[in-house]
């Protein structure tokens, strides 16, 4: 979990915020509903790269951002967005 949130380091955001969207993206990959619904497993690269197909924010913007997308796109994805995070 450390490796990916360092990954996230290059779209700034403090620790806390960083280890919260590891934290999410470690449930939703246990989940499994990705997989199924996508077709391909969730990997941490993959989440990388949709995270900098958003326009600008940091971790955690860009997490609900993209989680937004599946929502539309699936359904059943809001519980995983960010509300919060330590220190905010």
């Amino acid at each position: 979990m450390k490796q990916f949130e360092s990954k996230l380091e290059r779209f700034g955001g403090t620790a806390d915020e960083r280890r919260a969207v590891a934290r999410h993206a470690r449930d939703l990959a246990d989940d499994g509903r990705f997989e199924q619904d996508a077709g391909y497993p969730l990997t941490a690269e993959l989440i990388v790269d949709e995270l900098a197909a958003a326009r600008d924010g940091g971790p955690a913007d860009r997490w609900n951002w993209w989680l937004g997308s599946l929502e539309v796109a699936y359904g059943g994805y809001a519980e995983f967005q960010i509300r919060r995070w330590g220190g905010e």
